[in-house]
């Protein structure tokens, strides 16, 4: 099957794995799959576990809005000295 395509053309990444006995696939852009692999999927553990218990259902949704909080929380922090 080939990845999603984007309204562009362009190709999205979709990778599936296993998290808690589960099948789950998750469509993201490269960036965000480098980013996740440096963490050997403990991030994805805990972004998945975070979700479900506020009844989210979207995992790709729960990484993006997961990394645009992070940054969020470091802006309101101010600038590293």
């Amino acid at each position: 099957m080939p990845p999603p395509r984007t309204r562009r053309g362009k190709s999205v990444p979709r990778r599936s794995f296993k998290r808690d006995g589960h099948n789950t696939a998750v469509t993201l852009e490269d960036a965000f799959w480098t980013a996740l692999n440096e963490t050997n999927g403990h991030l994805i553990a805990t972004i998945n576990h975070e979700r479900r218990e506020r009844q989210n259902t979207n995992l790709s949704s729960a990484i993006r809005l997961f990394v645009l909080n992070y940054y969020r929380q470091q802006k309101e922090r101010g600038p590293m000295p």
